[in-house]
């Protein structure tokens, strides 16, 4: 490209190095132009890692760079609101870390400032899970393959949080991750894409390890989100949903969607990518009351490409599919709901009156 597309790096965490370097560097005319992260060690650091040539000592700098067309966010949640309106401001195009915001304002507080500026292009990095599969699951539903939803269960079983003696991380840190929980946010995102979206909710949360060790202080501190978290909800043309998820389970460890309707029944196993399913409306259904694995075709088959997508929609105008801010608002909108209700013990309606 005789015009290079310039980015600067703003929190060079686990997934901008595992993910949008990468990414961003194995296309043609893209150039890793700054970084800054906390610290000026690990700013340094990652510029010498990456030979990314300009460094700054704050965001604020990276965003006010005028060589700069792109911003990468990859901080914590708690900056992705003020850093994503500054680079707004200042002309620049923005990708952040998933979760969106903090809370359902800030998100809206992005989306406004978005369609302010619709010249620029705005992502949010998306759920992997579901990718692979996705055109084989918008197929089906489309198809009829459910008939009319009816029943939605959403589950995560892990062992993240098992460990009492598991330091505390910022996300259970209220102050940097706001209203985000365990996986909640990015399941919801993903259900998003095959179901309508609640309407309702009605919600509990626990911490079965209620403080942990500050690694910074070394201080026990209480934990600021829990480690269990199940939810009721009314979907959108009547559907009833549960979601159980769970950081604190050793054993038994599983991630999955579940869709049941007048007509059929979806599985995906989203741990291995696994479409199983039975339908009295298509050929593979069956007699017994049995589940068969859908095969996900290779020309079907999704795959991570957000950075690619990102870059496309800057260069070409091309809208984007994995994630839009509209679709942030809806998981963080869901995601405060669920922490209301838990809080004070009553169904919250959505959308949410901010």
């Amino acid at each position: 490209m005789s015009n290079p597309l310039r980015i600067g790096l703003i929190g060079a965490g686990a997934n901008t190095r595992l993910r949008h370097i990468p990414g961003l560097r194995a296309i043609a005319g893209v150039e890793l132009l700054g970084v800054c992260n906390r610290r000026p060690e690990s700013t340094a650091a990652v510029a010498r890692e990456f030979a990314i040539p300009r460094t700054y000592s704050a965001w604020q700098e990276l965003v006010a760079d005028p060589d700069i067309d792109a911003v990468v966010i990859g901080t914590w949640p708690y900056l992705h609101c003020p850093i994503t309106l500054a680079a707004l401001e200042m002309g620049k195009h923005v990708l952040t870390e998933a979760r969106l915001s903090m809370n359902a304002a800030e998100a809206h507080q992005m989306l406004q400032a978005a369609r302010a500026h619709p010249e620029l292009v705005t992502q949010v990095v998306p759920s992997p899970f579901g990718l692979t599969g996705h055109q084989v699951m918008r197929e089906l539903l489309e198809a009829g393959f459910l008939g009319e939803l009816r029943e939605v269960h959403v589950r995560a079983m892990n062992a993240s949080l098992a460990d009492p003696a598991t330091p505390l991380s910022w996300r259970q840190d209220a102050a940097l991750s706001g209203y985000n929980m365990l996986l909640l946010g990015i399941l919801h995102e993903t259900l998003l894409r095959w179901v309508p979206p609640p309407v309702r909710v009605l919600a509990q949360v626990h911490a079965h390890v209620a403080s942990r060790i500050d690694p910074q202080s070394g201080v026990r501190r209480p934990v600021g989100t829990p480690d269990s978290v199940q939810v009721l909800a009314v979907l959108e043309g009547g559907a009833r949903a549960t979601y159980h998820l769970s950081g604190a389970t050793p054993f038994g460890q599983a991630m999955d969607i579940q869709l049941f309707g007048s007509e059929g029944a979806l599985f995906y196993d989203l741990l291995h990518d696994r479409i199983r399913g039975a339908s009295r409306r298509h050929a593979a259904a069956s007699t017994a009351d049995e589940l068969r694995d859908i095969p996900i075709p290779a020309d079907k088959a999704g795959r991570w490409r957000v950075e690619e997508e990102f870059v496309e929609a800057i260069r070409t105008g091309a809208p984007i599919r994995f994630t839009d801010f509209a679709t942030g608002v809806q998981y963080m909108e869901f995601t405060e709901a669920v922490a209301l209700s838990a809080e004070e013990g009553t169904v919250v309606h959505l959308p949410l009156a901010l």
